[in-house]
């Protein structure tokens, strides 16, 4: 079996990607479901069921879009909802037959991913937001990243293809610094550190160990990745604008949340020696792609 040369760990070259993906994932025209594959395009195809977790909260008016761009090879939804006082949970069970609902037990954002996730079942876990923000035709790109060779695909706005319709001057500052604080601190090349688009193989869910409430979930994910040595591959993204009603972000507030993460996780030990540089990691035939 092929193996796919090292690289850094905290931020893949997206030309050996391509490559990789070349190799391994145009041999599918005889390949369908019922081989137990599950086919994203013409000529991909892959093994693992993907789990996409949507935390929600009022959200009922910006649902029919958000679902409208999941692709019909996710395998599984799981809406968490956040006690909602609109018809949020009725409008998601309308609009997507079979979907998995989570009642959040707690509060904010970071909890309510923890339960999602805990519920998922496929191989591969996504997060998107449920304001319409992110795309859920971009989804394929970071399944393509993930049976590639990465342990975690990261959303990037600021990585080359990527953009934002939606972020201001003051916390596009403050990712900034943030980000360049966190690639001091832990070695990373992070381009973007607070952003609600991610996707990981499900096995690796332990080595984040989700304990906080609230929006620096993100900031939380990306810092232990490093220190668990996993294989990160930044995806570029466009971040669109939230459609209905106001968000829930305080930038100030956050930002501070976001900064007291950084220093606390930096405090808990050191990052864990990279496992994936002295052996590559498996090719994309290894991880379920054909």
């Amino acid at each position: 079996m092929p193996r796919m040369p090292p690289e850094d760990p905290h931020n893949m070259n997206p030309e050996s990607t391509k490559s990789l993906s070349r190799s391994h994932l145009t041999t599918l025209t005889h390949k369908s479901s019922s081989d137990g594959f599950i086919r994203l395009t013409p000529d991909m195809a892959i093994s693992p069921r993907v789990s996409v977790v949507v935390p929600a909260l009022n959200e009922a008016e910006n649902l029919p879009h958000v679902f409208a761009t999941l692709p019909r090879w996710v395998s599984e939804v799981v809406l968490v909802d956040g006690n909602s006082t609109d018809d949020t949970v009725a409008v998601a069970r309308r609009l997507r037959p079979g979907l998995r609902v989570v009642q959040q037990s707690g509060k904010g954002k970071g909890d309510a991913l923890a339960a999602g996730f805990a519920a998922c079942t496929g191989d591969i876990i996504v997060m998107i937001d449920a304001d319409g923000s992110t795309d859920g035709r971009e989804i394929i790109r970071f399944v393509g990243a993930l049976v590639a060779g990465a342990d975690y695909a990261k959303g990037s706005r600021f990585a080359s293809g990527g953009g934002s319709d939606d972020i201001t001057l003051c916390r596009r500052f403050g990712n900034f610094v943030l980000s360049t604080l966190v690639n001091r601190l832990y070695g990373t090349r992070y381009t973007d550190l607070c952003y609600g688009y991610n996707a990981f193989w499900a096995r690796h869910l332990d080595a984040l160990g989700l304990d906080c409430d609230g929006f620096e979930v993100e900031t939380l994910m990306n810092i232990r990745a490093a220190k668990a040595g996993l294989r990160v591959h930044e995806i570029p993204s466009h971040e669109r604008n939230r459609i209905h009603g106001a968000s829930n972000l305080r930038a100030i507030r956050d930002g501070w949340r976001v900064l007291k993460t950084i220093v606390r996780e930096r405090g808990g030990g050191a990052p864990v020696p990279n496992r994936t540089s002295a052996q590559a990691p498996p090719a994309a035939a290894d991880q379920g792609a054909a």
